[in-house]
Parts: C-alpha cells; structure tokens; sequence
C-alpha cells in the first residue's frame, strides 16, 4: 500500500521562498501520477501541480504556474515555491493516483486515491 507523508510547511514572509517534500513508501512512484494540492479554510481543495511518475512531465495550475516548480528523485517528490503570497497560505497535501486519466483532470479534479496527512505553509509578516 502506497504511503505518503509530507515535510517542509512553516512560517515565511511575502516575497519568500519554502520547498515541501513528500515522501513515498510501500510503492515506487513510477506506477503513479503525484500531485500537490492546496487547502484553504472555507474553499475547496485545488490541485497546484500533477507529475506523471514514468515519464515525469508535470502540468501546473496558473495560480501558481511561473513561481512553484515540481520535482522528483525516486520516491521523493519536491514542491520549490517562490515569490510566495499571503494566498498561498493553507494546508498543502501530495497524493498518488495509479489510474488518472490527464495530468490536468487529476489536478483540476482532484483525482487522486492516495493521500499524506498535508504541512501548513502560513505566508505572513
């Protein structure tokens, strides 16, 4: 059973810069497409960035598209986040799925079976 856990969330300023890992256990990441997502209090979940684990091409949404970049070695998979705005603010989720249809559809429709516990990234001064 593919297990997920994510590290990194914390305090930083506007303009800063934080990178999450994820890390993956129980199930090489090559059989998955790995997302990033993003929940905000009072909003729904958005998918931020999706990452097809055999051939690694990765789609970004356009809220964070130019500042977030994805990344993955093995079984790690990184979200480097730049220029971070007190939107960014919320509670930052990876998740796997093994049978998503686009890269896209998985981040625009949360498709995802697979789960970490999520790291709270607060941007503030």
């Amino acid at each position: 059973q593919l297990q997920l856990v994510e590290l990194g969330g914390g305090l930083v300023q506007p303009g800063g810069s934080l990178t999450l890992s994820c890390g993956a256990s129980g199930w090489s990441l090559d059989y998955f497409a790995i997302g990033w997502f993003r929940q905000v209090p009072g909003k729904e979940r958005e998918g931020l960035s999706c990452m097809s684990g055999s051939d690694g091409s990765t789609y970004y949404s356009d809220a964070v598209k130019g500042r977030f970049t994805m990344s993955r070695d093995k079984n790690t998979v990184w979200l480097r986040m730049s220029n971070l705005r007190p939107e960014d603010t919320g509670i930052y989720y990876c998740a796997a799925d093994a049978a998503f249809t686009t890269l896209q559809n998985m981040c625009t429709y949360i498709e995802a079976d697979t789960w970490g516990q999520g790291t709270q990234v607060t941007i503030s001064s």
